[in-house]
């Protein structure tokens, strides 16, 4: 008893020095990042809209496509996209000019990355202290602005939308990038940053560091272990559907891994992109680190091809059909590619769940931002057992939601980002009514007065669905809840499967076991067991699918280490006392019994049984003490009578 009161006096001692010092707050710097254009109400361009009017005076969300163009204000703004080799960006809210950015060359692309090249050799010596403080910095600034980068999300997606000659008041604070309400902000780009942050602060170097493997039986008197080097500059060509999180994610992995990082953002997200990307600067200097080691590029298609080109590894999110020319151009270089390609996640709800809660976590699955969200519930199966009860609580919750203006912070869904998927989600709708599907229920429109416009879709629930409709098997990226029936559990995972994409699934059951049975056939890389994509909040695991929704995966341990050179090394466990000489039989010349000498010791180490291996250890140490090499026939045909 003496012994250990010792040990129990010094390890409460330690728990309490450990505790207290969580106490004492880090000394982490504030950065000023110069906010001043993005917050500027724009008095210049005043009068620069380009809006659309309604023909009619009532808004029919199913019978909204027909609109006339107006321009008003100042003659000559400029269109949107691609004009004069410039990213135009507006402010969806009222579609005032904002200004514009360089639609990067080829050259000028290859020289973005040279520089972060550059930097990189430098940042790969950094220490991980250096690297756990820059993620400090930036976690401090983003907790502490956190609704000025939100409101920099809500409305400036630079697609031209539809408007009302009326809604030409001033916005409120410049928010102008997706359109989705404060909370979805909130939720989908503050959390996950803030979680990958605090992850890579408490995992981050443990993952990196060399890591120890078997050296196996013949290896005996070696060390065996897995490095991790950086890789170079990581490009990421990245969506606009999250864009402060879609930069954040792949920087943060690449730059605590030691690499440089160019990221493309998209032409629909360059304006917000580049004030981010001031943040990340400011917070890189503030640790000492060296220029141009993170960029942001603006562009259109020949610059991520340039990009591709560049760098020692591709990430992209994206669409299928973009992520494969991509691969074809990471080949001509042979670099590593992770590919994000969306989903058609199934929401798999059996007969034994609480309805009402499900139907909770339902309806904020398929209409978080919109529903614009790759790993968003898009096909919904509910037992027949409980369908009628399932669907009318839907319809009753999808009721309550009201789309409209995000920054009035009265409304429950923003807007839909794009004006020409506002077309698509009606079509998708409209296929699956006309081959028998009914429409349940919607949601509704607030006052889309002042600064709003009517660039929204509304929270839509289609009951009778099945897989002959597109909405079942294309992604809709949209507000939109098709809900079919099944009767067995067999029969759910056939539906489930029955899809080109392959990203995650949600299944509820009141049996655990039950809801894992179903998940583990449902062939998709994620599988979240009663709740909707909390993977991704688990910043531990990796992220990503199989078919259409591509391959790799960025978070967890497998993206971080996807940023790195993996080197295996082999060195001397006991040198220099143990090392390694060729036994002589095997040396050249090659003796006669060289061959013989190598069967013995194969089966010395790999024999069936103890007895087998000991008996071939004593005929290699017989051999290796001969002082004369006795031919190998004779003693070959001995050891095969024997």
């Amino acid at each position: 008893m003496a012994f250990w009161w010792p040990l129990l006096v010094l390890g409460l001692a330690y728990v309490i020095c450990r505790f207290l010092l969580m106490l004492i707050p880090p000394n982490v710097p504030s950065i000023d990042v110069d906010a001043s254009d993005v917050l500027d109400d724009g008095k210049a361009k005043e009068n620069c809209f380009i809006y659309w009017s309604l023909i009619g005076g009532s808004i029919d969300p199913f019978s909204w496509m027909s609109f006339v163009i107006v321009v008003g204000g100042v003659e000559n703004i400029p269109s949107r996209g691609r004009t004069l080799e410039k990213v135009q960006c507006y402010e969806p809210a009222t579609m005032k000019y904002l200004g514009y950015f360089p639609a990067l060359k080829p050259d000028e692309v290859r020289e973005r990355v040279a520089q972060a090249r550059k930097a990189q050799k430098i940042w790969a010596r950094s220490s991980f202290k250096q690297r756990r403080q820059f993620l400090r910095i930036l976690l401090k600034y983003i907790i502490e602005h956190q609704e000025l980068i939100c409101e920099l999300k809500i409305l400036g997606c630079h697609t031209r939308r539809r408007y009302y000659p009326e809604q030409q008041s001033e916005p409120g604070i410049s928010s102008r990038d997706t359109g989705k309400t404060m909370v979805d902000a909130s939720l989908g780009e503050i959390m996950t940053t803030c979680e990958k942050i605090t992850w890579l602060l408490s995992e981050g170097e443990r993952w990196l560091k060399p890591e120890y493997r078997s050296s196996g039986r013949s290896m005996l008197y070696k060390t065996a272990k897995v490095e991790f080097h950086p890789l170079g500059v990581i490009g990421a060509i990245v969506s606009w559907n999250y864009p402060f999180h879609n930069i954040f994610n792949p920087m943060l992995a690449a730059v605590f891994s030691g690499n440089g990082a160019v990221i493309k953002v998209s032409e629909h997200a360059s304006w917000s992109g580049c004030f981010y990307l001031r943040i990340i600067q400011a917070a890189l200097a503030a640790v000492g680190a060296p220029d141009n080691l993170v960029d942001v590029i603006t562009g259109f298609a020949e610059t991520g091809e340039a990009l591709v080109s560049s760098v020692d590894k591709v990430i992209f999110v994206g669409s299928p059909g973009v992520g494969k020319t991509i691969m074809r151009n990471a080949s001509d270089t042979l670099i590593p590619v992770t590919l994000e390609l969306g989903g058609k996640d199934a929401f798999i709800v059996c007969e034994d769940v609480d309805v009402s809660n499900v139907a909770q976590i339902a309806v904020r699955a398929a209409l978080q931002s919109s529903g614009q969200n790759c790993a968003g519930a898009e096909r919904f199966y509910v037992h027949r057992g409980i369908y009628p009860k399932f669907v009318a609580e839907v319809v009753r919750i999808v009721k309550s939601v009201s789309a409209g203006p995000p920054l009035s912070g009265k409304y429950d869904m923003g807007a839909i980002c794009m004006q020409e998927h506002s077309e698509k989600l009606q079509n998708l709708v409209n296929d699956a009514l006309d081959k028998g599907a009914e429409l349940a229920g919607r949601g509704s429109f607030g006052n889309l007065g002042g600064d709003a416009v009517d660039q929204f879709f509304p929270p839509t629930v289609l009951v009778n669905v099945d897989h002959t409709m597109q909405l079942m098997q294309e992604e809709a990226f949209g507000p939109i809840l098709p809900i079919m029936k099944f009767s067995s559990d067999e029969e759910v995972v056939k539906f489930a499967n029955d899809s080109r994409y392959g990203l995650g699934c949600a299944v509820f059951s009141g049996s655990k076991r039950r809801a894992k049975e179903i998940a583990s056939q449902i062939h998709c890389g994620m599988a979240a067991i009663n709740d909707f994509a909390s993977n991704y909040m688990c910043q531990s695991l990796p992220f990503g699918g199989v078919k259409d929704s591509g391959f790799g995966r960025f978070a967890g341990i497998e993206g971080l280490r996807a940023c790195c050179l993996i080197k295996s090394v082999v060195e001397d466990r006991w040198w220099p006392f143990i090392k390694t000489k060729i036994p002589k039989p095997i040396r050249y010349p090659i003796a006669e019994n060289g061959f013989e000498f190598q069967e013995y010791l194969v089966e010395a180490l790999y024999g069936m049984n103890v007895w087998d291996r000991l008996r071939a250890l004593i005929n290699v140490l017989k051999i290796l003490t001969e002082q004369n090499t006795i031919p190998g026939s004779s003693s070959s045909m001995k050891r095969k009578s024997n």
